[in-house]
């Protein structure tokens, strides 16, 4: 009787644990995430998405815009908006805006499998970046939280590993590396310490802050992120963005829908 009590014990315990194993899904529901409404907006007539008023919290400035595509895929794009606190109308670039409109998307959003971040990105020429070209990260990194303090400096530099999408680059030419974020559109010597240390290929405002609130989730990160300006170049950075936004949005647009036409129907480790 024992031996037979240990039997059944020991085979209800093994379907108990094989019921708790996932096996790999398709994804079938992605959430994009986009700074700037000049970068989204091609994207989002593009693929006839539209405008759901009610998913944000009437207090923020955040948009989003939803609907299928791509055999039978959810895309959701969400935007930072634009600035009402001082009131001077330009979009909510940065760290701050990116990790919450992304946490309240996620929130908004359990049944989200891959987090896309989408924009423009400032390129390294010592790592062959050049103007117009498309970058997955394979990490994230900040280079202007400094806290030299045992620890404190670990969290501040904040790396965080993030999809890894071979296939994906292979198929249509895009380069990968890591993008640091920083808050900041120039940078001081200091910073460009750090991001050489980081081993940075692209420099952004966002993507490791949307990459922290995706990591709360347990939800996949991959960032797509066009060249506008060469961080290590001689033309000023600001001069260079505007030059180059409108170009980098339009490149985006033709970018990402590879991304989504790419991903959708697979699983994360096929991409």
């Amino acid at each position: 009787c024992l031996f037979l009590f240990s039997t059944v014990l020991l085979l209800t315990l093994v379907n108990r644990i094989m019921s708790t194993v996932v096996e790999p899904q398709e994804i079938n529901n992605v959430l994009v995430v986009i700074a700037m409404e000049a970068e989204a907006m091609p994207f989002i007539e593009r693929l006839d998405l539209k405008r759901n008023p009610e998913f944000f919290p009437s207090v923020t400035p955040f948009h989003a815009f939803e609907g299928t595509s791509f055999e039978h895929c959810k895309v959701t794009v969400v935007t930072n908006g634009k600035d009402g606190v001082h009131e001077t109308g330009v979009d909510n670039v940065g760290t701050v805006p990116a990790a919450l409109v992304t946490f309240l998307a996620l929130q908004k959003l359990p049944q989200v499998q891959l987090v896309l971040n989408a924009g423009t990105c400032g390129g390294f020429q010592r790592k062959g970046a050049a103007i117009g070209d498309v970058y997955l990260t394979d990490a994230v990194a900040h280079h202007d939280r400094r806290i030299p303090i045992p620890n404190f400096d670990t969290y501040g530099v904040g790396k965080l590993e993030t999809l890894v999408a071979d296939k994906l680059a292979a198929l249509h030419g895009f380069k990968q590396g890591l993008c640091t974020t920083g808050n900041s559109l120039d940078y001081t010597d200091t910073d460009d310490k750090h991001m050489e240390l980081n081993d940075a290929s692209i420099k952004d405002m966002e993507a490791a802050a949307v990459a922290w609130s995706a990591h709360l989730y347990s939800k996949p990160y991959l960032g797509i992120k066009v060249v506008t300006d060469i961080v290590d170049g001689d033309k000023p950075t600001q001069e260079e963005f505007l030059e180059n936004l409108s170009t980098a949005a339009l490149s985006l647009q033709e970018a990402l829908p590879k991304v989504i036409a790419h991903t959708c129907g697979k699983r994360h480790d096929e991409l």
